[in-house]
C-alpha cells in the first residue's frame, strides 16, 4: 500500500556531507514520524534522527551536531543531510515512517514501514 524510495548514498571521503531522501508514496492518509536508522556490518540496526509531523527532532549522540534531519510534509519526503562524515558513519542507511493508509473501507495503521537501504561509506 506504502512505498518508501531511497537515494542519495554513496563513497564520500572523511569531513564530507552527503544528503539522503526518502519519498513515501501510495495511499496515505498520514505519516507521523519519520526518521533514519542504519546498520552497520555485525552491528544492529540503531536509530540515527527522527522527526515527527510537527517537526520535532531526536537525534543520537553519535551524530548530533553533524546530521541534520528534515521533512517536507507537502512531499511525504524525509531528508538527512550528514556533515564532516567519519568512517564510522558507514553503513547501509534506512528509512523508516509510521503510516496510516487508506483501505477498502476506511484508514489503517499507523504501521511501521521501510526503505530497501542505501549504502553510505566513508572511506580514503
Amino acid at each position: 500500500q506504502v512505498q518508501l524510495v531511497e537515494s542519495g548514498g554513496g563513497l564520500v571521503q572523511p569531513g564530507g556531507s552527503l544528503r539522503l531522501s526518502c519519498a513515501a508514496s501510495g495511499r496515505i492518509f498520514s505519516i507521523n514520524v519519520m526518521g533514519w536508522y542504519r546498520q552497520a556490518p555485525g552491528k544492529q540496526r540503531e536509530l540515527v534522527a527522527d522527526i515527527s509531523s510537527g517537526g520535532s527532532t531526536n537525534y543520537a549522540d553519535s551524530v548530533r551536531g553533524r546530521f541534520t534531519i528534515s521533512r517536507d510534509n507537502a512531499k511525504n519526503t524525509v531528508y538527512l543531510q550528514m556533515n564532516s562524515l567519519k568512517p564510522e558513519d558507514t553503513a547501509v542507511y534506512y528509512c523508516n515512517a509510521h503510516v496510516t493508509y487508506w483501505g477498502g473501507s476506511g484508514t489503517y495503521g499507523p504501521y511501521d514501514c521501510w526503505g530497501q537501504g542505501t549504502q553510505v561509506t566513508v572511506s580514503r
